[in-house]
């Protein structure tokens, strides 16, 4: 699924749980470069983690420099965050010959993580009062 059909599919499942009672997660990013192309914000449950889905997300087409923040209504639980700056607005996440990303990202414990993620390791509990995170967008040199 591309990055679009997945924020549409995100944005379908959240009107389908409409009843359930939300908690605001508010997602805080640091460190974005104005590169062009376009930022993805992807919020996942354990089910939907490095996979193609979500249930919310998006997209900033051609981001400033900066941060911005986002805030998603949830249903509380635990969700991983992902962020992702395709600059090169092919819509791959790339990767280097060498092995790490091409592209900006984020995740919760990221700049820490020296091999593919767990879902705990990735993220975080909504309680009912919501809560609020802050990740910083990693670039290759």
């Amino acid at each position: 699924m591309t990055p679009i059909k997945t924020l549409m599919a995100s944005a379908a499942a959240l009107a389908a749980a409409g009843a359930a009672v939300a908690a605001p997660l508010t997602v805080n990013v640091d460190g974005i470069e104005a590169r062009g192309g376009r930022l993805y914000v992807g919020v996942q449950t354990e089910a939907q983690f490095m996979q193609n889905a979500g249930i919310a997300g998006e997209m900033i087409a051609a981001p400033e420099a900066g941060s911005q923040s986002f805030t998603f209504d949830l249903p509380e639980g635990a969700y991983s965050i992902s962020i992702w700056h395709d600059f090169n607005a092919n819509g791959q996440f790339d990767m280097s010959e060498a092995g790490p990303p091409a592209d900006g990202w984020a995740m919760i414990n990221g700049e820490a993580m020296r091999a593919a993620p767990t879902f705990a390791e990735a993220s975080l509990t909504l309680p009912a009062a919501g809560t609020a995170t802050t990740l910083k967008v990693i670039y290759p040199e």
